[in-house]
């Protein structure tokens, strides 16, 4: 089958024949993808970013892990799941009775495996192995293929506003720093799950109206100061309640602590930068600084139905997987408006 592997780091990975993956456990699942989303961590597994954090993986291996499709096969102690039963892939393996699987944090796995980027085989690729235990089923009929991106950029947008929403209330305002792969997700899901004002930040002004499509109230250019006095002026000097980061380099953690008012909560989501504020900027101003992983599995059900009601959707453009390359270079340069999805 062909596959997308990464064989040497600072390097495009190339596209491959390799082995179709067989049932190895009990709980193994084979699924023939459909779609697999395009995701800014790629380019940092290329660029060794999650090298070591990883334990060093061996290359090669198969990058990709938003990742949707059909079962083809099932090992012999998983039920009900049938050849042709369209999926979505919750992005971890994990194993079910550690601590943090059992308080329903499974994203936490202490065993867990990570397809796609800890050197486990992933999803640009016709088929994969994954468990039982990351397996969501779609409703029969269902086009995976434009649906895998929720399976990472969404779950993570999803789980960041889970966190947040009870912070808000009707006439707070959350500002969303980047209306990109992640933050198209999150601009819906705080008009869905709170009753806050949103703010949107981006640097390019044809996401401007993008934003305002999505729900988002304001829009506004991030201009030489990164939004912030847009956002003190829409809050009449205050700042914003919360701040959504999906972005998280650049300057944008600097930016964010000033832009949120006090007693404010900064949400980090985006990584790369680093967050530096004193210790007495905290205490004075009693901030919150907290950080988000991929959603739970639980995280990914609820986003599905979600999405099953339309009450959030996805932007996407599809390619095909000989184009991974090319695709790459788009989510570089930001020409890719939502997310991207490679199509075997």
């Amino acid at each position: 089958m062909r596959a997308v592997q990464l064989f040497e780091y600072n390097q495009p990975p190339r596209v491959v024949e390799v082995p179709r993956p067989e049932i190895q456990g009990p709980f193994d699942v084979i699924v023939k993808i459909a779609g697999a989303g395009v995701c800014r961590t790629d380019l940092h597994i290329m660029e060794e970013v999650w090298r070591h954090s990883l334990g060093d993986p061996k290359l090669p291996y198969t990058i990709g892990h938003e990742n949707a499709g059909w079962v083809e096969e099932v090992g012999s102690a998983v039920t009900g799941l049938s050849q042709g039963d369209p999926v979505i892939l919750h992005p971890l393996m994990s194993c079910g009775v550690c601590r943090a699987c059992r308080a329903g944090n499974d994203m936490h796995c202490e065993n867990s495996k990570f397809p796609g980027l800890d050197g486990t085989d992933g999803g640009y690729a016709e088929y994969m192995r994954t468990s039982v235990r990351s397996v969501v089923k779609l409703a029969p009929g269902t086009d995976p293929a434009p649906l895998s991106p929720f399976a990472d950029a969404g779950i993570t947008a999803y789980h960041a506003v889970k966190k947040i929403a009870p912070l808000t209330y009707p006439g707070s305002v959350v500002a969303l720093v980047g209306v990109g792969g992640l933050g198209h997700f999150a601009a819906q899901l705080l008009k869905v799950m709170t009753t806050a004002k949103v703010i949107a930040i981006e640097t390019r002004e044809q996401r401007l109206g993008f934003a305002k499509e999505l729900g988002c109230d304001e829009a506004v250019l991030a201009g030489e100061d990164g939004g912030v006095q847009a956002v003190l002026d829409y809050t009449n000097g205050r700042g914003a309640d919360v701040v959504l980061d999906f972005v998280g380099e650049h300057g944008t953690p600097d930016n964010a602590l000033k832009m949120v008012r006090k007693g404010g909560t900064y949400s980090i989501i985006g990584y790369g930068g680093t967050v530096a504020p004193t210790t007495l900027d905290m205490i004075s101003r009693e901030l919150n600084v907290i950080g988000n992983l991929v959603g739970t599995y639980n995280d990914l059900v609820e986003l599905m139905e979600l999405a099953h009601q339309g009450k959030v959707k996805i932007t996407s453009a599809q390619f095909p997987l000989e184009q991974a390359a090319a695709v790459w270079h788009y989510l570089d340069a930001g020409e890719i408006v939502g997310r991207g999805v490679l199509v075997p």
